[in-house]
């Protein structure tokens, strides 16, 4: 979270326009570094509870369907898409939905995990586990969300470009190993600036900025 949010403030900090959307995960507020007058966040309809709404970083302003946004056609200039497009029952819809309301020149970020990394091959083990009945060793529990399915960057470059999408920017990051203690991470606080040099494609998490042509 503090690695997107990071990426995210620097990416939306000098787009300029009237209209930006963020659409799901409130947990990060990517329109705070932003200047337009008119930013809101947006929920899929009944995918969120009161505690979500008690956030103090993001106030949400609307629910909404992803893939159905309630906008008119070339009538926003930002959308950003926190991991919203791996948590879609249809991407691909989603993002031609981004494509519409987007104004010509607009900007689409969206960040997502990279399913060729560390955290991409836990995942995978994991699920694996799960399907060999293998719970009581404890090598089925899932290190990111169960929903959802992961986007390669590869797939989502094809989707960006058959959508007339020109690839601004991208930026991988998160190279440490899945793990959950805090002694653990800080030891391996290495990896990162060693993985950004030698193996940049392999960040747990990718991050894209896009614009619409």
């Amino acid at each position: 979270l503090a690695w997107e949010q990071q990426h995210l403030d620097v990416a939306v900090a000098d787009l300029f326009g009237f209209h930006a959307l963020q659409l799901g995960l409130p947990e990060l507020d990517s329109l705070r570094a932003n200047r337009m007058p008119h930013r809101w966040v947006a929920t899929e309809s009944g995918s969120i509870g009161e505690d979500a709404l008690a956030l103090p970083r993001s106030a949400v302003a609307l629910h909404c369907d992803f893939d159905a946004l309630p906008f008119a056609s070339q009538s926003l200039d930002l959308v950003v898409l926190p991991h919203t497009l791996e948590l879609s029952a249809d991407p691909h819809h989603v993002l031609r939905e981004v494509e519409r309301v987007l104004v010509p020149e607009g900007r689409v970020v969206i960040s997502g995990f990279n399913p060729n990394s560390l955290w991409g091959l836990r995942q995978s083990r994991a699920r694996l586990a799960g399907r060999l009945g293998l719970q009581s060793l404890g090598w089925s529990d899932l290190y990111l969300p169960e929903a959802g399915d992961f986007i390669g960057p590869w797939r989502l470059r094809d989707w960006l470009r058959l959508l007339s999408f020109e690839l601004e920017s991208e930026r991988f990051g998160c190279y440490r190993p899945a793990v959950r203690s805090e002694k653990w991470l800080q030891r391996m606080a290495w990896m990162d600036k060693a993985g950004a040099r030698s193996w940049p494609i392999f960040g747990s998490v990718y991050f894209f900025v896009a614009v619409k042509r």
